[in-house]
């Protein structure tokens, strides 16, 4: 939020702007004569109200909403109206309980990600990140704004936007650059692990590989992130045909998430496991892997849903007596995918019924005509 220490002409005029109004309209507003409006857009700087009329541009200020108020202070500062050059307006954060609001939203927005809620996640976290800028908070308003940042980048990781301006990638830089300012190594490094999921997310494979070799053994990170960075090496080594190597890696993985009690991970490391031992032709193990997967699963979330029915279809297209299951689930992964708005989920299925389809000569939903 910006206050004015001392409004002048300047100021007013640009709370006029800010709030869209007309010179007569905020006159109006104000309770001013419109001759007095049109005097302080003249003389900008140069003039200062009376300081009864100083306290009513205090709450015309204060009663706008946080759009105006952004509208304001960008007006200021477009007029190279900085702090550096004797400002008069002081940019304080949010108060006590703007924090605890905020503190409260982004673990409602965590639960709603958690369930693929995209939509009531977004409200959550764009009601401060459209608020605030950075530049108007303390240390604590911008570990608040960091974290929600990255949760926006989450949200579009799942969603499937990796590349571009409105994208997994922007957020999470942005966030690493607030973290950076505020010197928290341990979420500098959350970030570059987030960021090389994106890379590999990208199909920049090799690229991936080598950010999470490097922070497997980076000490800014937890035991918990580092085994995940190590499982993360052998996913995208699988992905790019490197299969007992990655085996070997993910059951080092499995065995350090078995020593912390990280149950959730270790069962979803199991599902990569299997999908290395498919690339490599071991079917029996991949088999047994997937189900194994698919009892100890710890969340019922749609995400985790898709991700497991994708790796059981695509284990069982591997056999030819059970293609027609491996693509009934592919397709039931390919729904729910479709329902909970997870593009990139989505676009890995249907790579694979594609594949699927050359390799067998199946026609996939909704080809015209039939195989022969």
């Amino acid at each position: 939020m910006t206050t004015v220490h001392e409004w002048t002409g300047r100021e007013a005029h640009a709370l006029r702007l800010a709030l869209r109004m007309s010179v007569r309209t905020f006159a109006q507003h104000l309770g001013v004569a419109p001759r007095t409006v049109a005097k302080w857009d003249q003389l900008g700087p140069t003039t200062r109200p009376r300081p009864d009329t100083q306290a009513i541009l205090d709450t015309a200020l204060t009663r706008a909403d946080s759009a105006a108020h952004l509208r304001f202070e960008t007006l200021l500062l477009e007029r190279g109206h900085d702090e550096g050059q004797g400002l008069r307006v002081a940019r304080v954060g949010p108060r006590a309980w703007d924090y605890e609001t905020w503190s409260d939203d982004l673990d409602r927005a965590v639960v709603a990600l958690s369930r693929q809620s995209f939509g009531h996640a977004a409200e959550l976290l764009n009601r401060w990140l459209t608020r605030h800028t950075p530049h108007s908070l303390d240390d604590k308003g911008l570990y608040l704004f960091a974290r929600s940042t990255t949760l926006l980048g989450d949200l579009q990781r799942d969603q499937g936007a990796v590349a571009g301006p409105l994208s997994a990638r922007r957020s999470y830089l942005n966030a690493r650059s607030v973290y950076s300012q505020l010197d928290i190594p341990r979420r500098i490094a959350q970030l570059d692990l987030s960021l090389a999921v994106v890379a590999e997310m990208s199909g920049r494979l090799d690229e991936a590989a080598k950010e999470y070799e490097a922070l497997a053994v980076d000490d800014r990170l937890s035991p918990r992130d580092r085994a995940r960075a190590r499982l993360w090496v052998g996913t995208a080594l699988s992905k790019n045909g490197q299969n007992d190597y990655a085996a070997r890696l993910m059951t080092t993985a499995i065995r350090e998430f078995e020593s912390l009690g990280e149950a959730e991970d270790w069962s979803v490391a199991q599902q990569k496991l299997a999908l290395a031992h498919r690339g490599a032709g071991n079917l029996s193990e991949a088999l047994r892997l997937i189900d194994l997967a698919r009892a100890t699963a710890v969340t019922d979330a749609p995400i985790q849903r898709v991700r497991l029915d994708t790796a059981y279809g695509h284990i069982l297209l591997s056999d030819r007596a059970t293609v027609d299951d491996g693509l009934m689930f592919l397709d039931r992964a390919a729904r729910e995918a479709a329902q909970h708005g997870l593009a990139h989920q989505l676009r890995s299925i249907e790579g694979i019924q594609r594949t699927i389809q050359r390799e067998i000569r199946l026609p996939l939903p909704g080809d015209q005509g039939a195989a022969k």
